[in-house]
């Protein structure tokens, strides 16, 4: 067990759980033939900064994530940075960003999120990141970085400035834009990316919106996901994890597992309909803990090229899913007083 218990602070544990007392995900039984981990990477997603105060809490919020890697032991074989890196795409945010990602002791691997890009188009993100879409191979694995978040031109009609387009998409509910897509051209290069890939190979790939249809009103919605799923489909082991949601979503469609991210900002509630049959939700945040359902990652890249996840949600025990009970479909409701924390 790798608790980082004494033998006499388990004995004192193994007293308490006699006793009747519970103590959520804290053990985790693992049998002989239980898939042992690859390798670890770490995910850090939706920091949404502003250029303010280094005061200011979403910038602390990032930092807590930034040193809460940092801590990891062994370190993490890379970092994921999942998207919406500032606010609202200003270069002092983008170029803070970039500053307080620098710390990090991993090797740091960046997607592009809605926030980052429609002030200047992803000039500035390009300039300090490089491309936005992009793929690399690691200890087998095949792994894919997409930009999710294209969308069709709604703004030179109606001769927006870049801020009125920037805070156009930054606000989800609203008539005036259009769905997030992976377009056309993207998806050409995804086809011919993969094409030098073996179906048995284990594929990774970060999206930022999520790579299925969740709620179209919030934009948490990518309106080509079926087209791009069927290019993922013929491969035997797909996982897809994205930002976006700042929730706890876990859905298998097919033979493709998604996963979505944490946020350090704030924490979003779920859709009020059409919630994947196998999502796996955490309990509502509490609105008067800034810091309640919101943290970071890692995922545990299995040898047989499965994931297993784990979220690190600040001020609640961590929460782990394991690709087992995914795969088979079960995904245990969780009980009437349940606190995040628990192992599945």
């Amino acid at each position: 067990m790798e608790t980082g218990l004494t033998r006499r602070g388990f004995i004192r544990l193994s007293a308490s759980a006699a006793a009747g007392v519970y103590f959520s995900g804290l053990f985790k039984i693992v049998s002989a033939a239980e898939p042992q981990p690859s390798f670890t990477f770490a995910y850090i997603s939706d920091t949404h900064l502003y250029a303010r105060s280094p005061e200011h809490r979403f910038i602390r919020n990032f930092e807590r994530a930034i040193d809460d890697a940092n801590s990891l032991e062994p370190q993490p074989d890379f970092i994921l940075f999942g998207g919406d890196l500032a606010q609202l795409g200003q270069k002092e945010e983008l170029e803070l960003g970039k500053e307080i990602l620098s710390r990090l002791k991993a090797k740091t691997y960046m997607m592009v999120g809605e926030h980052d890009w429609y002030l200047d188009m992803g000039e500035k993100w390009r300039e300090l990141f490089g491309k936005d879409r992009y793929s690399f191979d690691h200890k087998g694995i095949h792994f894919v970085v997409l930009n999710s978040v294209i969308e069709e031109d709604f703004w030179t009609a109606r001769k927006m400035s870049p801020m009125e387009r920037m805070k156009t998409v930054a606000g989800l509910d609203n008539s005036v834009q259009g769905r997030f897509m992976v377009g056309e051209e993207q998806r050409a290069w995804l086809k011919d990316d993969l094409a030098k890939v073996k179906k048995d190979t284990p594929l990774i790939v970060f999206s930022h919106s999520p790579l299925y249809k969740y709620y179209r009103p919030w934009n948490f919605w990518t309106e080509d996901a079926d087209e791009v799923q069927a290019i993922l489909t013929p491969y035997e082991k797909v996982t897809v994890i994205h930002g976006h949601t700042h929730q706890v979503l876990t859905n298998r469609i097919k033979n493709i597992t998604f996963h979505g991210m944490l946020s350090t900002a704030w924490p979003w509630p779920y859709a009020p309909e059409g919630l994947p049959q196998y999502t796996q939700q955490m309990d509502r945040a509490d609105p008067f803990n800034r810091f309640d359902a919101c943290g970071w990652g890692t995922a545990d890249l299995l040898k047989i090229g499965q994931v297993d996840k784990k979220y690190y949600l600040w001020d609640r025990n961590p929460m782990t899913i394991t690709y087992e009970r995914v795969a088979s479909g079960v995904i245990p409701q969780p009980p009437d007083n349940f606190h995040s924390g628990a192992s599945y």
